[in-house]
């Protein structure tokens, strides 16, 4: 696939982007833990599809914005979820 390379390129800027940005969070750090092993899920997904990765890695950016200013990204409209056991899972587990 001729676009290939430059996708791959591309995602593995803002993955980079988005580690650097969780190094940098405030707070508690089993928070800064959980969301370092959710990218580093997304990341291992990019290593056999890239466009369900991307997408994964959109919903984390959009969860990693949340915390950043403040607000509880549970509390967010539900846009998906970069995990499909997530859907699955009862409140509380």
């Amino acid at each position: 696939m001729p676009g290939a390379p430059v996708q791959e390129e591309r995602l593995a800027q803002v993955l980079r982007e988005a580690h650097r940005r969780v190094r940098a969070l405030s707070g508690a750090v089993e928070g800064r833990e959980r969301l370092a092993r959710r990218l580093v899920a997304i990341c291992d997904a990019a290593k056999r599809d890239l466009g369900s990765a991307a997408a994964r890695l959109s919903v984390f950016l959009d969860d990693l914005a949340a915390l950043e200013s403040g607000r509880d990204p549970d509390t967010l409209p539900e846009q998906g979820s970069d995990t499909p056991s997530r859907r699955n899972m009862p409140l509380g587990d």
